[in-house]
């Protein structure tokens, strides 16, 4: 599975950023360090942006900047054929970044997406406008011997898979704990969180310890 099979998998806007906000939540109660999550949410990455980001710990990564604008999806699988740092040179694949829209460009060029030289780290890349009935991507020419090319299917699995029950076998193979299948319902539909929700899923994290990752995340606390 490419960006191909990607893009029209993915959710709204809204529905997607949502998503990530759950998966930083969760990923925030399973691991109370920020260096070890897998899944994170800044919601005050920059003033009227912000930032859902995955990193593994192998050098494989993504980030979707969440703006008025819409939403822009940069990723990077680091053994994909399609790195920047194949024999052709230090530069993006052709089509990955060529055609995103100039509402975007910004984020192409941001230090933080780019290596010391300026280079795009990216092996794939969607975008979508605020206005937009769909993701879109770039005319990429994939490699014909790699079905999963451009690290996609890797990348965005949890994003084209939102079940509960996906995130429970993701988080039951990275963390190596058991995972609780009703409290992962209850932070993936943004309820605000309990006493038992969190003690479920980790039972040396408490509410009040979290009070610092719920406001960066922005995850609604209660009534909100």
């Amino acid at each position: 599975m490419t960006v191909h099979d990607v893009a029209p998998l993915l959710p709204s806007i809204a529905e997607l950023r949502d998503h990530c906000r759950a998966l930083a939540m969760l990923d925030a109660i399973l691991s109370p360090e920020w260096e070890m999550r897998y899944h994170s949410f800044d919601a005050a990455w920059d003033t009227g942006e912000e930032m859902a980001s995955l990193r593994n710990g192998s050098g494989d990564e993504y980030a979707i900047v969440f703006s008025g604008a819409g939403a822009f999806v940069r990723g990077f699988d680091h053994e994909s054929p399609m790195s920047p740092y194949g024999p052709g040179g230090s530069k993006p694949w052709p089509g990955v970044v060529d055609e995103v829209p100039e509402v975007f460009r910004p984020y192409v060029e941001e230090p933080a997406f780019c290596d010391e030289d300026g280079v795009p780290v990216a092996t794939v890349c969607l975008w979508r406008g605020a206005g937009d009935d769909a993701w879109r991507h770039g005319p990429v020419d994939l490699p014909a011997d790699r079905e999963d090319a451009d690290g996609a299917s890797y990348l965005f699995e949890l994003l084209t898979d939102r079940s509960p029950e996906a995130f429970r076998a993701f988080a039951e193979d990275y963390y190596e704990v058991p995972v609780d299948l009703d409290a992962v319902r209850h932070i993936k539909a943004l309820r605000p969180l309990t006493p038992e929700v969190v003690a479920t899923l980790n039972a040396d994290v408490t509410i009040e310890g979290l009070a610092e990752d719920v406001a960066g995340i922005g995850y609604p606390q209660g009534g909100a």
